[in-house]
């Protein structure tokens, strides 16, 4: 049963994530925050997962605490989903365009957490959002998954456009390293 149900309450965010990674696609993300939905509901469509997050923070400040604690959170179920990660395909990349912009994302569920994110400096911002808070959802999401993820922007101009490349990139890789392909821990190791 590759399932999770995951609750962070900090002062700043209130949030409840729900994944089982083998049912069919569906759910839902209400965070408060219009882009940040629009964002993790093309993680839902994309990555076909079944994913429900729901929660709050603290939007008078930035959308900032937001991001990063949903980065952590689906990191958690993540990991939890994935339990010891015996027979996933673990390594998967993708490419997406989106009119002018073109995205790829490489991921490793490795175990190790590490982000290398490139993009920077792109036009405006979607009501408070900018490229660098999905940095921080995306270093919240490797750190607590356990993920090794490489993300490059090879054309691109505003932050739209650039964020939902990205989004969809991710969630099409992550749902490839996530399939069930053996019966063994894709690792020499024997464990990861």
């Amino acid at each position: 049963m590759r399932q999770a149900s995951i609750e962070r309450i900090t002062q700043e965010t209130t949030l409840r994530v729900e994944l089982d990674l083998d049912a069919p696609v569906g759910g839902i993300s209400e965070t408060g925050h219009g882009f940040v939905d629009h964002l993790l509901a093309q993680l839902i469509r994309h990555g076909r997962f079944n994913l429900t997050i729901r929660g709050q923070g603290d939007l008078h400040v930035d959308v900032h605490h937001l991001a990063e604690d949903a980065g952590i959170t689906l990191g958690q179920a993540f990991a939890t989903a994935l339990g010891e990660r015996r027979g996933i395909e673990r390594y998967a990349d993708a490419w997406v365009p989106m009119d002018e912009t073109l995205a790829q994302v490489v991921i490793d569920l490795s175990g190790r957490p590490y982000l290398a994110f490139e993009p920077y400096g792109y036009e405006g911002d979607c009501h408070g959002f900018i490229v660098p808070h999905l940095r921080e959802l995306l270093r919240g999401f490797c750190n607590h998954a356990g993920a090794t993820m490489h993300v490059r922007v090879i054309a691109g101009r505003e932050t739209h456009h650039v964020s939902e490349a990205i989004v969809k990139a991710w969630a099409r890789a992550l749902y490839q390293a996530t399939r069930l392909t053996s019966d063994t821990v894709p690792s020499t190791k024997g464990l990861i």
